[in-house]
């Protein structure tokens, strides 16, 4: 569905990503993995919009497009859930879902129709949640995942962008996020996973893609890998494909 060919992105005298290339389909889920330095953030920038290549091309659906911001991005079905999630924690959960994207009759907001909305999302997700009212701050690390994922999911996106979504997570609340990962697969949405965490990695993923010194540097099928072989192409000891 997406494609990324040949991306080149320069910091001044540094080259942040040499020549990437990266596929992502729809309904999979694909694990991008790297050391500190690798390029990870990068191209997600690159992708979401935030910052722009030097050089490449990327594609939706075979066409090339041009993505000159997260506007863009969002218009072409890209969604991205950043590491910070960016939720108003003094806000309830429903009106994070619609933040910035609230519906209106001329002036009023209509809160019952996001409310309705908010539940089915939810539930669709198999996100548990009490009390949809309650303001964000009062929510578990794991609910507050699940409500920036929920989010990301309004605007009806084709790709979702997950950055570190099991960071600082306890053993309990990364299971939720994983199933919620795997939910957003079977919906057939096309998932890119950047974590660290190569047992979360190996557990939802079906495939990963290995950056290194902001190159490829090694893809393989999740089901077929160890552990050992995409820790070699991520220190560079060996390369796999």
């Amino acid at each position: 569905m997406l494609a990324v060919r040949g991306v080149i992105k320069r910091y001044g005298p540094v080259r942040a990503l040499a020549g990437v290339d990266l596929e992502v389909r729809a309904g999979e889920v694909v694990a991008l993995v790297g050391d500190n330095g690798a390029g990870k953030s990068t191209l997600i920038k690159v992708v979401s919009g935030v910052t722009h290549a030097d050089e490449g091309v990327i594609t939706l659906d075979g066409r090339p497009v041009t993505v000159r911001g997260p506007h863009d991005a969002q218009a072409l079905g890209i969604s991205t859930v950043h590491q910070d999630l960016a939720l108003c924690e003094n806000l309830d959960v429903v009106a994070n879902l619609f933040l910035g994207h609230e519906q209106r009759r001329f002036s009023w907001l209509r809160e019952l129709r996001m409310e309705r909305t908010a539940r089915d999302l939810l539930a669709s997700l198999d996100v548990r949640i009490p009390e949809i009212r309650t303001p964000v701050a009062a929510l578990s690390g794991g609910q507050r995942q699940s409500v920036a994922i929920a989010r990301a999911l309004i605007g009806e996106p084709r790709l979702v962008i997950l950055d570190e979504p099991t960071a600082a997570l306890g053993v309990e609340q990364t299971a939720q996020v994983l199933a919620l990962v795997r939910r957003l697969r079977d919906r057939g949405l096309a998932v890119l996973l950047i974590s660290h965490n190569l047992v979360d990695v190996t557990a939802v993923s079906d495939r990963v893609a290995v950056l290194r010194l902001g190159s490829n540097a090694g893809e393989f099928t999740t089901r077929e890998a160890t552990q050992e072989m995409i820790v070699a192409a991520i220190t560079g000891a060996g390369y796999g494909s």
